[in-house]
């Protein structure tokens, strides 16, 4: 999945940025508000994690402009611990979680898996469960209905879980780049040929279909 992070502090944001890029995020790190909020309307995330005391623009402004244009990417924000206010005004302007500093990024993690797995309808925990396939976000390993495990590269990690989420939809080659990859990656849409291949040397070759023309899906049924 492909994240926003926006945070103005440089020690915790690159802190931060290492730390989901190891768990298996694509991560563009921005440090104010305007910037965050043109890339926010540019850029197709899958998730946003906005502070609320940026520069030039607050997170909430930027929020609120997103959520006016129609804007419904998920957002957890982060606030002062003692800013109740904000964890308030955030939830009227559409944010979806919230957090406060400091926090453990173990927390922040959890949070940001529940809301998309809230938002596509799944079951919480480090699982990530379709048909009889699991896969583990923790290890970033998958299980299959047979009770092999094989762990999973960072791409191969990214693309699956992606997949898994979109079940039965036809994804095109550049959406599958766009979300397994990061703003400043070398975005080749013919390398995703290449991790789909892989995963189907792992999990079958039924399990992603090609769709010509179009890109693959991900046969929920086969899982």
């Amino acid at each position: 999945m492909r994240v926003l992070l926006v945070e103005d502090d440089p020690a915790l944001g690159g802190q931060l940025k290492h730390d989901l890029a190891k768990a298996g995020f694509a991560v563009d790190l921005i440090d104010n508000g305007v910037d965050a909020e043109f890339m926010g309307e540019q850029e197709d995330y899958d998730l946003v994690v906005l502070d609320l005391g940026l520069p030039q623009r607050s997170g909430l402004e930027v929020l609120h402009h997103w959520r006016a244009a129609g804007n419904k990417v998920p957002v957890v924000i982060l606030t002062a611990r003692d800013a109740w206010h904000e964890k308030v005004d955030g939830f009227k302007a559409g944010a979806d979680d919230y957090l406060a500093k400091p926090f453990h990024v173990e927390e922040l993690l959890a949070r940001m898996q529940a809301v998309v797995r809230r938002l596509k309808a799944q079951t919480g925990g480090d699982q990530l469960k379709v048909g009889h396939l699991q896969l583990d976000e923790h290890t970033q390993s998958v299980t299959t209905a047979a009770g092999e495990v094989f762990p999973l590269t960072g791409t191969e990690f990214r693309l699956l879980r992606y997949f898994m989420l979109h079940p039965g939809r036809i994804l095109s080659k550049s959406v599958l780049t766009e979300h397994v990859y990061d703003y400043d990656s070398d975005k080749d849409s013919n390398v995703i040929e290449v991790y789909v291949n892989r995963l189907r040397q792992k999990l079958g070759k039924a399990l992603i279909q090609t769709k010509r023309g179009q890109g693959y899906v991900f046969e929920a049924d086969q899982a």
